[in-house]
């Protein structure tokens, strides 16, 4: 259960000293935690940020997008912002990893340097402070700030809310001092492979500042109360900070890029591999996690990322059978272009839905290796209709290779990813193109189409947008929504954008399941139910929707008339009991 401000004074540096016991070997005097003999050798430091390391997101069906627009499944994990159920009472916020950063800053001031170089550790705490509070500005807006180490009577305890404003800017400054103290991953031991590096803080601070230039663009002020009567106002806003931080983020993607030596996991000339690298990666472990023999040693794609041991740490949740009953939705699975590069309402290589198979033919890679880990779509996919919440389809992404036999339920122990170069590239268009309101060829031919080339699908170029009546942002947009389906970034997106109510209030569909006029494996030339079909399981029945075939039924899997999301969700609220133990913090709008 999550505590409030008053309660972490009393468990930060506990909980922190606890975590890690077991890495101290020459403790003087033996078996004691003081502070006369902690914090005096730069391992003292490196053993205590072990403890920072668990802020980190990692494996959880909470990170997974569930119930956003691209899923279908009723998992309970998301439902609340999905259908816009969000209760007043609201969640309790965690200052824990915050307070553990500001003990080690503190205690960074009074170390004496002759004793070793402390600076990567120090830079640590400052990215991890900066993590934690992006954390809480995407779910409450302004907070607290709090970065010193408190006591039990300290004002700040019973203070007011800082603005978003205000946070972001103490976030942007810590991360500026983290990228100063880190070392690049290319001076991080093998052993200590994991920890956070100077790129790793750039590509943190570059996806901060598209979340918060693209918020204040396109849902601007409109949440932030007035910091009287509710919110946390809007002090330190800088209309100027939308180009401001555009420019900076093009400015960290381009050093990653250039600098970094990351490169995309893209083992697809391997013939072994049969076209599936963006399967493969995001269950690659050892050398018996896919057919090419590749380990975790060969992803130089993950710069961010929770990482996991099959012997040492296993992801713990039942990753495989799980994963397989989120069900894509309709929408997402018209959204990947064709091999020509253009989306299926508009390229001819399309084929439409009258066979089962026939929507996955001449497509983006990353829709059979996201859905069904195969680009065989005529033998890998089958019918799934006949049970309550099935969409028609299948989801194989983070399923293992090899499940049941070489790894079993909850052993399953891929490194999770929270910012990985496709994501770079993604950023550095969007950005691009937000900051000049165009992107050229060579831009897109350093970043998206990196991506494209892996997908086996033509590049985007300004002539193929104009050609055919597309929009570049759309399109830039589309190439993000399909290469991180499901890494956790959609809510935070629709947000950041202003459009969640849009996207998050119709129907989340399934397959299409025709008409008399537009016969499929489901309904045949008079309209009826095929053996293949069994509407009387879809308690939603069908609803007509757009498709790149016109307008087609579906099968319904969460109808709209569960979905009241509002313009008051683009928040959380802040909990009740926060607001009992300091009755200066102001409710946000709407609740």
């Amino acid at each position: 259960m999550k505590k409030s401000l008053k309660y972490i004074v009393f468990t930060g540096l506990f909980l922190g000293m606890i975590s890690c016991q077991n890495d101290f070997v020459d403790l003087d005097p033996p078996g004691q935690y003081t502070d006369a003999v902690y914090f005096k050798k730069p391992a003292d430091f490196k053993a205590y940020t072990l403890n920072l390391y668990g802020i980190l997101q990692g494996w959880s069906f909470g990170n997974m997008d569930n119930n956003s627009d691209l899923s279908a499944n009723t998992n309970s994990n998301g439902y609340d912002l999905g259908h816009g159920t969000i209760l007043s009472s609201g969640i309790n916020w965690s200052y824990n990893g915050i307070r553990s950063c500001n003990i080690l800053l503190e205690k960074a001031t009074g170390y004496n340097n002759s004793n070793g170089d402390i600076s990567q550790y120090v830079g640590e705490a400052y990215f991890f402070r900066a993590y934690s509070y992006y954390g809480l500005l995407k779910t409450f807006g302004g907070v607290p700030l709090v970065t010193k180490v408190l006591s039990t009577d300290s004002p700040e305890l019973y203070g007011p809310r800082n603005s978003r404003y205000e946070v972001v800017d103490q976030i942007l400054s810590d991360l500026d001092k983290a990228i100063a103290n880190l070392p690049t991953e290319q001076n991080i031991s093998g052993s200590d492979k994991g920890r956070i590096s100077k790129w790793a803080a750039m590509a943190l601070k570059a996806e901060i500042e598209l979340y918060e230039a693209t918020w204040e663009r396109y849902v601007g002020q409109s949440t932030d109360g007035d910091g009287i009567a509710e919110g946390a106002g809007s002090a330190g806003y800088d209309a100027a900070n939308v180009n401001k931080y555009l420019a900076d983020a093009v400015e960290m993607c381009n050093n990653i890029m250039g600098q970094g030596g990351y490169e995309l996991w893209n083992k697809n000339a391997d013939s072994k591999m049969a076209n599936s690298s963006s399967w493969y990666l995001f269950n690659l472990e050892d050398a018996g996690s896919n057919p090419g023999g590749y380990d975790k040693s060969t992803n130089k794609e993950f710069i961010l990322y929770r990482t996991y041991d099959y012997t040492l740490k296993q992801s713990g949740i039942n990753i495989t059978w799980t994963s397989g009953q989120l069900f894509p939705s309709r929408k997402f699975v018209d959204m990947p272009v064709c091999k020509d590069g253009l989306p299926a309402d508009k390229s001819p290589l399309f084929q439409g839905y009258h066979a089962v198979a026939d929507e996955f033919k001449d497509r983006d890679l990353r829709l059979l290796n996201y859905l069904y880990a195969s680009t065989t779509a005529t033998s890998s996919v089958s019918l799934s209709f006949g049970s309550l919440g099935y969409s028609g389809y299948d989801n194989a992404k983070y399923k293992v290779y090899g499940f049941g036999t070489r790894r079993k339920d909850n052993t399953e122990s891929a490194n999770w990813p929270i910012i990985r170069l496709a994501q770079v590239y993604l950023m550095y268009a969007e950005a691009v193109y937000e900051l000049n309101g165009s992107i050229t060829d060579t831009q897109l031919d350093a970043s998206i189409n990196k991506l494209r080339a892996r997908a086996g699908v033509a590049s985007l170029t300004n002539a193929l947008v104009s050609n055919n009546g597309l929009n570049m942002k759309e399109e830039i947009r589309r190439e993000r929504t399909v290469e991180l389906y499901r890494e956790g970034k959609r809510f935070d997106d629709l947000k950041r954008w202003g459009i969640l109510e849009e996207s998050l209030n119709p129907s989340r569909l399934g397959r299409v399941v025709g008409n008399a006029t537009y016969t499929t494996a489901f309904k045949d030339g008079s309209g009826n139910a095929t053996s293949s079909y069994l509407p009387n399981t879809y308690v939603y029945g069908e609803e007509v929707v757009s498709t790149p075939k016109g307008d087609l039924e579906c099968v319904v899997i969460d109808s709209y008339l569960n979905h009241s999301v509002a313009p008051k969700h683009y928040l959380f609220p802040i909990s009740q009991t926060q607001m009992q133990l300091n009755t200066k913090l102001l409710q946000n709008p709407g609740y």
